[in-house]
């Protein structure tokens, strides 16, 4: 599958030194030390309600981890997935009349489009579920035979044939190895909340003969009027969610590879249960480390298609919205928080786009400094953005008495300065000060 389009990441004076960011199955700041190479996987979209704040804020987020790394000298290897085939998908093409197929290729490309506006960076590999079929059959298969997964009998409407994923089973591999994998590593939750989340987010706990209520789907026999791709001596069927993941990631990245990322609403079941699938399938750990970007709700509410309050980046582009101040809107809130959009925060980004326009053109060689060393000093504390937006904020007020300058043609600064002062906001930031 192709990701989007990006304009190279301008190359700055100085590196980031380091950086520290907040681990979620540690539950602490960890530092990443300097390597020439990381890897960073983003859980992606499943194609059919493309782009919501909710979605382009975690994308965001973890752009700013890969400029960040890049800033330090380092290559990233970068893999996101697409979940092209799923329930929810099929539900709102059934709904709407279209193909499952056809909606999942439309919002795939208009989420493309998104991403290109925010100017974030595309993956390496963007990888779509239906093309990773051919590579997860035989990982179900090593795992049914090696006992680490069973099938489960119908009934009550379901066909033979599912595949399920043994939690105990797993659970009991490797015992004594610090490394090992164990229900809870990542999400630390008890197991009446897992139970509760399992069934909120695409588990089915309730489901009789399953061995652990809380054992996950790896492959759904085919159903009358779903789509259905024949799995080896697995039967006819389609791969479960976090089985595509962990498949995706551990062909394209290291093992394990740098950082997990996603939103705090795939902690669990989704990351639980992927880290679990990497480690019976390989004997090693899915990720060194995890990291979850908050929840994004609209006026003190959850934002969810069902209560039509979603807020649409391709809606806000067509109403003539600068890409730029959406994400200045996102940045303004630290990765990790949840927060709501209300109808001050767009006014409050195009008004500090605006500002920060203004004072470039009037930019110093020392401002370049100032602005790079600080905002690269808070991007090293867990991607404070919003602290870093702030120091940008003051340097531009500290701009508004200036009269002096060394063009005596245009009354300003040289256009060479104002380019280095642009490139580190676009390199460091990704807000491109340059009006399109």
């Amino acid at each position: 599958m192709i990701a989007w389009n990006s304009t190279p990441v301008p190359d700055l004076d100085g590196t980031q030194s380091d950086l520290k960011l907040f681990d979620t199955a540690r539950q602490e700041l960890v530092p990443l030390p300097v390597r020439n190479e990381r890897s960073l996987y983003v859980c992606g979209i499943t194609p059919y309600d493309a782009t919501h704040l909710g979605h382009a804020s975690t994308y965001v987020a973890f752009d700013l981890l890969n400029r960040t790394w890049r800033d330090t000298g380092s290559r990233v290897s970068y893999v996101q997935n697409v979940t092209d085939v799923d329930d929810p998908l099929l539900t709102r093409a059934t709904a709407t009349g279209v193909a499952w197929q056809d909606l999942a290729a439309e919002q795939t490309e208009l989420f493309r489009e998104d991403m290109e506006a925010l100017n974030v960076l595309p993956p390496d590999h963007y990888i779509g579920a239906v093309e990773s079929i051919e590579w997860i059959v035989p990982v179900v298969e090593d795992l049914v035979d090696r006992g680490l997964a069973y099938a489960v009998p119908g009934g009550d409407g379901e066909p033979d044939g599912d595949i399920y994923f043994s939690l105990d089973a797993v659970s009991s591999l490797g015992e004594g190895d610090t490394a090992r994998w164990f229900l809870g590593q990542v999400s630390h939750l008890d197991a009446e909340t897992m139970l509760e989340l399992s069934a909120e987010r695409g588990g089915d706990p309730a489901r009789p003969h399953k061995r652990n209520a809380l054992d996950p789907l790896l492959w759904r026999a085919a159903r009358p009027g779903e789509p259905s791709w024949q799995g080896g001596r697995l039967g006819q069927g389609r791969p479960g969610w976090h089985i595509e993941c962990a498949v995706i990631a551990r062909r394209f990245l290291p093992a394990p590879f740098t950082v997990q990322g996603g939103g705090s609403d795939l902690i669990f079941p989704h990351h639980e249960m992927s880290a679990s699938h990497a480690w019976a399938a390989g004997g090693e750990p899915l990720a060194e480390h995890y990291a979850h970007a908050g929840m994004v709700g609209y006026d003190g509410a959850k934002m969810s298609k069902s209560l039509g309050n979603l807020v649409l980046v391709s809606q806000l582009r067509r109403s003539g919205t600068d890409p730029a101040a959406i994400r200045l809107a996102i940045l303004a809130h630290h990765y990790r928080s949840d927060w709501s959009w209300t109808g001050s925060v767009l006014p409050t980004a195009e008004a500090r786009l605006a500002a920060w326009r203004t004072a470039a053109d009037l930019a110093t060689e020392d401002d370049v400094v100032l602005v790079s060393d600080r905002v690269r000093g808070h991007l090293a504390n867990d991607l404070d953005a919003p602290s870093a937006l702030e120091a940008v904020d003051a340097w531009a007020v500290s701009t508004t008495d200036r009269t002096s300058s060394t063009d005596p043609v245009t009354g300003r600064p040289p256009a060479s300065v104002r380019r280095r002062l642009v490139d580190v906001v676009d390199a460091l930031l990704g807000v491109r000060l340059d009006r399109a």
